[in-house]
């Protein structure tokens, strides 16, 4: 019994694990738009979906990954959440509430045939150079 008990508690751990593999936090400030696009294709490749997420200022980045990806054909909205958590600069401060944004991306069904023509298309370029 006790097998069958910790069998059941390691699915659920790797569940939780699985959602947030695909989860990618963005920043504004970190990386460029086209590197959080490209990760965001890597992903659902993958994971067959990402979860796009972001805070603050950061929001209006999130929303044009996700159009990039959703007018190019290679990405359908499966669900949005807005949110306010509360933030604090440093242990003991007063929270201070942010704005969150949460896009969840899955796969359309032309996906893996844009992709093959972009790495064809890398290639290509790769061969010219």
């Amino acid at each position: 019994m006790e097998g069958i008990t910790e069998g059941v508690n390691n699915m659920s751990v790797s569940a939780a694990e699985t959602q947030k593999k695909n989860r990618i936090q963005v920043s504004n400030t970190k990386k460029s738009l086209f590197f959080y696009v490209n990760l965001s294709k890597r992903y659902m490749q993958q994971y067959n979906e990402v979860e796009l997420s972001a805070l603050g200022m950061a929001i209006s980045t999130v929303v044009t990954i996700a159009e990039i990806l959703k007018n190019n054909g290679f990405a359908v909205e499966k669900k949005i959440r807005t949110l306010t958590v509360d933030m604090r600069d440093e242990p003991g401060a007063r929270p201070i509430p942010k704005a969150k944004i949460e896009i969840v991306l899955g796969k359309t069904e032309k996906f893996d045939k844009l992709m093959a023509a972009e790495a064809e298309q890398n290639g290509d370029n790769e061969e010219q150079n």
